[in-house]
């Protein structure tokens, strides 16, 4: 089998600087791998039954970070922009992707940083999508794919080409160490720009302004004296017509 898998895509919001005004800037903030994206790489080693694991990144990602989990190349899209929507991002990657021959199966991390570069992928590539999916195994025509979903799980038995959005149920366990860092420096790395993939770059999107949504305000209830307190409750649900 051939997988991608696309790693450190998107940036970590805590690393954000939110002005007073609602204004987001994110000037130093380098792409990061999150905590889906070594899952990710688990799981397309283990389904690749001997087949290429093809890394893929934009901008700032680090070539060697997938290499050191067991990619045989990387792919970087060094020109990509970072602070664009998420729409733009996945058409970026599907570029990309397209231009791999043979590509059964293409991983990314279901990220909370940025749901929408998921969707944006999956529909821009035209390939049905399994999100949530946290393990997965080869089968003798199909992969057989498990998805969390709430308390439970559900197996699925899929056909490539196919979006696996990974999303991790625990740290990653086997970090590499620096002999496998210095090991995946060596392998190969195919730069491209966006003009090697028929794209025009996009110009900066700019923030017109924040709000909070239209909310009624939170009503506190003295919880001192417990009686009024399950008195006050009651009532209050009865009049937002809970009960």
């Amino acid at each position: 089998m051939k997988i991608i898998v696309v790693f450190k895509w998107s940036r970590n919001p805590q690393d954000a600087r939110v002005g007073v005004d609602g204004t987001v800037n994110w000037q130093g903030v380098k792409m990061a791998a999150n905590d889906d994206d070594p899952t990710a790489m688990e799981i397309a080693c283990s389904i690749a039954d001997g087949g290429e694991v093809i890394g893929l990144t934009v901008n700032d990602g680090d070539a060697a970070w997938a290499a050191a989990r067991g990619a045989a190349r990387t792919v970087m899209i060094s020109d990509a922009q970072t602070d664009v929507n998420s729409s733009v991002t996945g058409s970026v990657l599907a570029a990309a992707i397209r231009r791999v021959e043979g590509v059964d199966a293409v991983l990314i991390g279901d990220s909370a940083w940025d749901y929408g570069v998921v969707s944006a992928l999956a529909g821009q590539l035209g390939w049905p999508a399994v999100a949530g999916v946290v393990s997965a195994m080869k089968g003798q025509d199909c992969l057989r794919v498990t998805r969390k979903m709430g308390s439970a799980s559900q197996v699925l038995e899929v056909k490539g080409p196919v979006v696996l959005a990974v999303s991790a149920s625990r740290a990653e366990q086997n970090v590499p160490g620096m002999k496998e860092v210095l090991a995946a420096r060596k392998k190969p790395v195919e730069k491209l720009i966006l003009a090697d993939l028929g794209l025009t770059p996009e110009t900066t999107v700019n923030s017109k302004g924040t709000r909070f949504p239209d909310t009624p305000p939170a009503r506190i209830i003295d919880g001192s004296d417990p009686m009024t307190a399950c008195e006050q409750l009651v009532a209050a649900l009865r009049a937002d017509g809970v009960l």
